[in-house]
């Protein structure tokens, strides 16, 4: 009896074993698969979720031009802040997320220092400063130094952005121009293009000073055309994949169809030039 008894607690003993250790396998097959399905969801989490740009208002119809061939051959959504470049700099050094953003080259100059940057940027395009009046004014000329001072010593009031990218141009001009002193008293600075362009349209200015791309759009505005070369100013946009980016893959896509081929006759379309 105690031999027989002896051999059944071995042969319980080791079923028993055998029993634990097949339930930990299951367990540990589970888990493995909870920790498959959560990597899988996480994945597709952040294919689903639309691609966060971060833009200059000097860019923003190009981009608005392009983004619905990205996503209709990514099957990918975005998700576009525009801005000035000055406000999108703060917004993004103190911690706005974004996959790509595009800004002018001394904006993301600053964003690069600060390490929000994956890699260098790559030029996108560059817009002229120019001239534009009320829609269905006469147009004043705006050829030559000479015409651009007669018309800015006409106006009854000048509108541009405060914190545009090109006010340092507009207000060098004046200066060039010997008209510094003369413009004070009428000159209207805004908080962004659209602040600019709402002034105009308000009635409260009938010269709108900004960068070209933002004068085509802009309603109720006719665009006279670009200030002479000599001022020069051109400001010039760039793109990059952030250093945070939660898709970087599908940033640089599609900052690869900005600068595509494809894209450049949109792209003078919209105001800018490559």
């Amino acid at each position: 009896m105690t031999k027989r008894h002896g051999g059944g607690e071995g042969r319980e003993s080791g079923e028993g074993r055998e029993g634990r250790e097949g339930r930990e396998g299951r367990e540990g097959r589970a888990l493995l698969a909870i920790a498959a399905v959560l990597v899988i969801s996480t994945s597709v989490h952040a294919q689903q979720a639309p691609l966060r740009v971060i833009a200059s208002n000097g860019v923003k119809t190009f981009i608005e031009a392009v983004v619905p061939a990205y996503e209709k051959s990514s099957g990918r959504k975005t998700d576009v802040t525009y801005g000035t470049s000055s406000t999108l700099v703060k917004n993004i050094t103190g911690g706005a997320p974004f996959d790509l953003v595009i800004m002018t080259t001394d904006a993301m100059a600053e964003i690069g220092k600060a390490g929000k940057l994956a890699g260098m940027p790559a030029v996108v395009g560059r817009a002229r400063v120019g001239l534009g009046v009320p829609h269905g004014r006469t147009k004043p000329a705006a050829s030559s130094a000479a015409d651009v001072k007669q018309a800015i010593l006409a106006a009854k009031g000048i509108a541009y952005a405060g914190n545009g990218a090109s006010r340092p141009t507009i207000e060098a001009m004046f200066t060039r121009l010997g008209v510094a002193d003369a413009v004070k008293g009428k000159t209207f600075l805004d908080v962004g293009s659209d602040g600019s362009i709402a002034r105009v349209n308000k009635g409260d200015a009938d010269l709108l000073i900004t960068l070209v791309s933002e004068i085509m759009p802009a309603p109720g505005i006719d665009l006279v055309g670009p200030i002479p070369a000599e001022f020069g100013g051109d400001v010039t946009f760039a793109g990059a994949v952030g250093a945070s980016a939660s898709d970087a893959a599908a940033g640089r896509a599609l900052l690869a169809a900005l600068l595509s081929r494809d894209a450049t006759a949109t792209l003078r379309q919209k105001g800018l030039e490559r």
